[in-house]
């Protein structure tokens, strides 16, 4: 049976908003959570971007059963991956044993503010895989020393280590990265349902590990309202990956999708209160074998009013898939 989550999107809430979202989403039955971790917003119509790791100690202090999880953070630029391990050992301490760290090669939006470039997809990767094998080394405890291609360490150790470290997964997008999942992650992190890609993980050593992934969905009453909404936050989201880990701006990507239409977003992201519509947009990822799929609600002041709904009719509704 699928796993049902909630996604904190921290594109289109203030951190406080975001912890009681996911306080409220605990309680109307969602099996997990995970959390973006932007500095900027991909549209500014979206008008947010808090930290992410603030916001998810904040999370762990206010709900007691949800599985929280990023989703996901880039250990290679913003962030040293010596960094993340010490942050994503304190989170599953907090949460005590509910945070599962979510990795990806980033995109140039949130990156670039370090000032270090933005090199090609296989650089990335490349620096992805080294910073996973960090963390895991980290992870392990001792004392870590490292001089590789891409990161230095010297002679670090995380002291506060959890008995059992957090599941590390790791966003996919071709083979090379399902590759790199397969070998050193403990999940499957996509965002389209394709069969080819959770195949791969399977070939490389996934098999048998969670897979995951995530569907945006703008719930309200007034379908035409939802569809507006959904043009006005979430157009971004039909470039599609290789475009949207490139643009370094909020502007670039307002400038990407001056020509969709919100016709176009609507034939891509369910709009309004039909629950069957919803249906068929998750029943891909079922049939692709996803384990878990993390919900986005588009409108940071559409959450409760989505939190009720998925409460009392669309929970329920996907849990007899």
């Amino acid at each position: 049976m699928m796993h049902f989550g909630y996604t904190m999107m921290t594109e289109q809430a203030g951190p406080r908003e975001l912890v009681d979202h996911v306080v409220e989403a605990e309680r109307v039955g969602f099996d997990f959570s995970v959390i973006s971790d932007h500095s900027f917003p991909w549209l500014e119509s979206q008008g947010h971007a808090p930290y992410a790791w603030s916001v998810l100690g904040a999370a762990a202090q206010a709900t007691s059963r949800i599985p929280l999880m990023t989703y996901v953070t880039c250990p290679t630029f913003r962030y040293h991956p010596a960094v993340i391990a010490q942050k994503a050992a304190t989170l599953q301490l907090l949460s005590e044993g509910r945070f599962r760290l979510g990795l990806g090669s980033g995109e140039n939006l949130n990156e670039h503010i370090v000032g270090r470039g933005w090199p090609s997809a296989r650089v990335r990767l490349e620096m992805l895989e080294e910073a996973t094998e960090i963390i895991r080394a980290l992870f392990d405890g001792g004392h870590v020393t490292h001089h590789g291609k891409h990161f230095q360490v010297d002679n670090a150790r995380v002291w506060d280590l959890p008995d059992t470290p957090p599941p590390v997964g790791i966003a996919v997008s071709g083979s090379r990265s399902c590759e790199l999942a397969g070998r050193l992650g403990d999940l499957l992190i996509a965002t389209e349902p394709k069969r080819e890609l959770v195949d791969a993980f399977d070939t490389h050593g996934g098999a048998g590990k969670p897979r995951i992934g995530q569907l945006p969905i703008c719930y309200g009453a007034d379908r035409e309202e939802a569809v507006a909404r959904a043009h006005e936050q979430f157009r971004w989201s039909l470039g599609g990956w290789r475009v949207n880990a490139e643009l370094p701006l909020p502007s670039g990507f307002d400038q990407a999708t001056a020509y969709v239409t919100p016709e176009d977003v609507a034939q891509n992201i369910p709009c309004g209160d039909d629950v069957d519509a919803v249906i068929e947009a998750v029943r891909p990822y079922a049939e692709a074998g996803f384990t878990d799929l993390a919900l986005v609600q588009i409108g940071g002041d559409q959450q409760l009013p989505f939190l009720r709904w998925a409460e009392t009719t669309l929970l329920p509704a996907l849990r007899e898939l």
